[in-house]
């Protein structure tokens, strides 16, 4: 870089490729071969990219998202994991992401509850009233997982949720069911949230 005096103005001469572009202290340039005014170009700034539409998909879920539970190691765990496991592939692997977090919402909420046994196994696995509390438990079909990608979210879900996941979906339910019936209790419950296929509601006095 050369620094000179034009007409009583410092200015600079930049070396560009096999030219010399001078510049003078109000950034506007002249070419040295015929003293032209160049103008500089301005310099635009570019808007910060909006990231609302992934952040706000991530904070439906308390920060879960599918990408993020497929990173992680493969789940294993004891038995409420694996029963936790198989409640969400039974009752919910057709529903979203979204769907299947707020099943296991409701399961745990119940184990927290001092109106349901208070482990996992035995909140899935509780009788009464004549039925099961969950219907693939008493529908008299084998239990074995046999949609490998699917069986491999639902347990990927369960440890994330059992690993004190934020439950953020259905504001404490303690109940769902399907679109297609309704029953009585629905009618007494608070009504917490439409996700999917599924309705949820939480029952009064459930909270610990």
């Amino acid at each position: 870089m050369i620094s000179m005096v034009v007409a009583g103005v410092t200015a600079l001469a930049l070396t560009v490729g096999p030219s010399v572009l001078n510049m003078d202290a109000s950034g506007a340039g002249f070419d040295a071969g015929n003293a032209q005014a160049v103008a500089a170009p301005d310099l635009v700034l570019l808007p910060d990219p909006d990231l609302s539409l992934l952040l706000g998909a991530a904070a439906q879920t308390g920060g879960l998202t599918e990408e993020w539970l497929l990173a992680q190691p493969v789940p294993q765990g004891n038995g409420d994991w694996q029963c936790l496991t198989e409640a969400l592939y039974f009752e919910a692997r057709g529903e979203s992401l979204e769907g299947q977090i707020a099943v296991a919402e409701v399961i745990l909420n119940r184990v927290d509850s001092p109106l349901y046994p208070h482990s996992v196994c035995g909140v899935v696995k509780q009788r009464g009233g004549g039925g099961c509390q969950f219907s693939y438990v008493c529908d008299g079909r084998t239990d074995k997982m046999r949609e490998t990608e699917a069986a491999d979210l639902a347990g990927r879900i369960a440890r994330a949720m059992l690993d004190a996941a934020p439950r953020v979906l259905t504001e404490g339910a303690t109940h769902f069911h399907t679109k297609g019936v309704r029953p009585s209790w629905s009618k007494r419950f608070s009504h917490t949230a439409s996700i999917g296929a599924h309705f949820f509601y939480r029952q009064p006095g459930a909270s610990g």
